[in-house]
């Protein structure tokens, strides 16, 4: 029997609106960042084009200065509440949240999710983050963000025990016996007694184990710490990566750390970020996405700048002078301050210019163009092993992931790169995962 030709895989990343820091205003997104309306058109939008999930992002904290007054960023859905509300009006995609190990207890994560995981057939994945906004200890009993390392280290063990709650049943140990009166069989319940430096947790877990074994875990950290928890622990990495050669170097670096981990290389899959403006005509890409360049203020983009740079004050610098040096940042995503600071160098951009320049991805690779033009720099990532799919950015929603659904998507199936039609049920089969076993049964 012939092997399947290896085909990537698609996320759809949701954001209320769209990704472009201005979408808010433009005429054909909705100015409601809580419109369930619109997330329900485009989880369904994904759905019919075959993507393997909807990714949401998160924060537990509201931007509430006076610029930030001038974007939509400071309200949206709690994801996990979004994503059992879209369960609910789809039956295939991939449904994954981001939720922070450094603000949450791990057994209320493992509980949502396994949660999420039955309401939906098997279909949920964990993103596990460090959080990169320092605003979000204010918002627990904390006068300071947790420093880089000991988040990381908190991390690692959040996610043993979370996974050590997720094996609390054996996949049979619900006899649901009515005529005997057994419910389930006490000898496969396993019992967990975590201590550690940074948790107690007693278990068990009060719900079932999930259909697919254990939600899928996704990473998003390209520090080198980050990458180590994610040759560890990710099943999925997201990650921001601005050039082909780039990319192949962090897929060949994360690759290669699987081994030690006894890990093979297919059980890590790698999708870079992509924000993506298609048209009939590249005349026609570059005129839309210049519509929504045109609507951003310079304090807003050099405010984005300095939230992405992690946390940084920018407003007291020149707009047209350059990126001031700054201190590796202890309370953001070291990776993306890198990426961006090499950025401005390379491209000798100014505050404003650069502010302006990630309005739309933020800091992702982006492709503006024709389907055949997308097409073929996904091809080219794709089978280069740069990547193994893509999590896609559009500069609005719903209409800029129809775009791509209607265009790109049937370019990529024509190439036989990527599905017609779902094979399987649950995000581990879209995805090519197996399903874990349960270590103690």
């Amino acid at each position: 029997m012939s092997k399947q030709p290896r085909q990537l895989s698609l996320g759809a990343f949701l954001m209320a609106g769209g990704h472009h820091v201005a979408a808010w205003r433009h005429p054909d997104v909705p100015a409601n960042p809580l419109d369930f309306s619109s997330y329900k058109r485009t989880a369904q939008i994904a759905e019919a084009a075959c993507f393997d999930a909807l990714f949401v992002a998160d924060s537990v904290a509201a931007s509430t200065d006076e610029i930030a007054s001038h974007t939509s960023r400071s309200v949206y859905f709690e994801p996990l509440t979004l994503l059992a509300a879209l369960s609910a009006v789809t039956e295939r995609i991939g449904l994954i949240s981001t939720v922070t190990t450094s603000y949450n207890e791990p057994y209320h994560v493992a509980r949502k999710f396994a949660s999420l995981d039955h309401l939906s057939g098997g279909r949920s994945g964990w993103n596990l983050v460090t959080s990169d906004a320092a605003a979000e200890a204010y918002n627990f009993g904390r006068d300071a963000h947790i420093p880089h390392a000991e988040r990381y280290a908190r991390a690692r063990e959040f996610h043993q025990v979370v996974t050590g709650l997720w094996d609390s049943w054996a996949d049979d140990a619900f006899v649901r016996d009515k005529a005997a009166g057994q419910f389930y069989d006490p000898a496969k319940l396993h019992v967990l007694n975590h201590s550690g430096e940074h948790f107690k947790v007693k278990g068990p877990l009060n719900v079932a184990r999930s259909p697919q074994g254990r939600p899928v875990i996704v990473q998003a950290g390209s520090s080198e710490t980050g990458r180590e928890l994610a040759a560890e622990t990710a099943e999925v990495v997201f990650t921001a990566q601005t050039s082909l050669a780039k990319a192949q170097a962090f897929y060949a670096d994360l690759k290669g750390r699987l081994g030690k981990f006894g890990r093979s290389e297919d059980s890590l899959k790698i999708m870079p970020g992509v924000f993506v403006v298609v048209g009939q005509s590249t005349a026609e890409a570059q005129e839309k996405f210049e519509q929504f360049q045109e609507l951003v203020e310079p304090q807003v983009g050099v405010a984005l700048l300095g939230r992405m740079l992690g946390n940084f004050d920018l407003s007291g610098y020149p707009l047209d002078g350059p990126l001031p040096e700054l201190p590796l940042t202890e309370n953001g995503q070291q990776s993306r301050q890198k990426l961006l600071t090499e950025l401005a160098g390379a491209e000798h951009l100014t505050l404003a210019q650069l502010g302006r320049r990630i309005a739309g991805g933020r800091g992702h690779y982006s492709l503006i163009g024709t389907a055949t033009d997308i097409a073929d720099e996904l091809q080219a990532w794709f089978e280069g092993r740069a990547a193994d799919g893509f999590n896609v950015l559009v500069p609005h929603l719903p209409a800029g992931l129809e775009d791509v659904a209607n265009y790109v998507v049937p370019e990529l199936q024509r190439r036989g790169l990527f599905r017609s039609q779902y094979q399987g049920r649950t995000l581990r089969e879209h995805l090519g995962l197996a399903q874990p076993g349960n270590p103690f049964f």
